[in-house]
């Protein structure tokens, strides 16, 4: 991995930014789809990654892939699009966008359809009920209805640990319908990351976090498989902000506290 890096970063140190359009001069240009603008998909909400405020798309993940934009001299756009077309590698093969920013964890089955940057964050999934639902394990959901995201790994935990414990599952669209479900009571809890969840929380002090998960899952951006000039860029400018203290200040301003070592 570190000699794929580095060979990746001596290419991205003698590149120039143009779009698919220009080709690729030499081999070894970052090509974007569209000229001047660094095109990013997400999908909206998941604060406090990315999510709507005062008419405007902002969060952790818009504020690192700023980093990315202002490296090339380019704008960052945010694409929102389901999460669904992200995760496929759909929207990267009709060049809907340069990168994907989503709180996407990165996973064997993805890495298949995309390629990822190096982690940039550090997950896990969490359990959200109404305050004070006795509901902390997979067990105390014998019966209950349990809300996932759809085509996230949280879905795939749930499926995966609820297998033979009579728990009804039901499926959302987007966390922000999941959260909802919740708060209602039209499902007893919510599975997500924990990030997204404890968030929430702040905002909705009638809903609580009972439970994490230890899963081990680490987020990464999304690439099209084989733009290596763009994710070898993206792996310096994330490299870079952890070194000159960019990435803390971010990771501050999102979640109150700096990163675990």
């Amino acid at each position: 991995m570190a000699l794929t890096v580095a060979a990746g970063l001596l290419a991205a140190g003698c590149t120039s930014t143009k779009s698919d359009s220009d080709g690729d001069k030499g081999g070894s240009g970052v090509k974007l789809v569209s000229s001047g603008t660094l095109k990013t998909c997400t999908h909206l909400p998941y604060p406090p990654f990315q999510s709507k405020k005062d008419g405007k798309i902002v969060g952790f993940d818009v504020d690192l892939v700023d980093l990315i934009a202002k490296e090339l001299e380019v704008k960052q756009e945010i694409v929102n699009t389901p999460f669904e077309g992200i995760e496929t590698g759909q929207d990267f093969n009709i060049r809907k966008c340069d990168l994907a920013a989503a709180g996407m964890t990165i996973t064997k089955e993805r890495d298949k359809v995309m390629d990822f940057s190096d982690p940039y964050f550090n997950a896990t999934q969490a359990l959200i009920t109404k305050k004070g639902e006795p509901y902390k394990t997979f067990d105390d959901l014998k019966g209950k209805k349990l809300g996932y995201q759809k085509a996230t790994t949280g879905g795939i935990y749930a499926k995966k640990e609820s297998k033979g414990l009579d728990i009804e599952l039901v499926e959302y669209e987007d966390v922000g319908l999941l959260l909802t479900a919740v708060k209602a009571g039209k499902v007893d809890a919510g599975i997500n990351d924990n990030g997204v969840l404890f968030e929430y929380v702040k905002e909705n002090p009638d809903t609580e976090v009972t439970a994490e998960f230890d899963t081990g899952e680490e987020y990464g951006i999304g690439f099209r498989t084989g733009n290596d000039a763009l994710r070898a860029k993206a792996d310096k400018v994330l490299k870079d902000a952890r070194a000159d203290g960019s990435y803390d200040k971010i990771y501050k301003k999102w979640f109150g506290t700096t990163p675990q070592s």
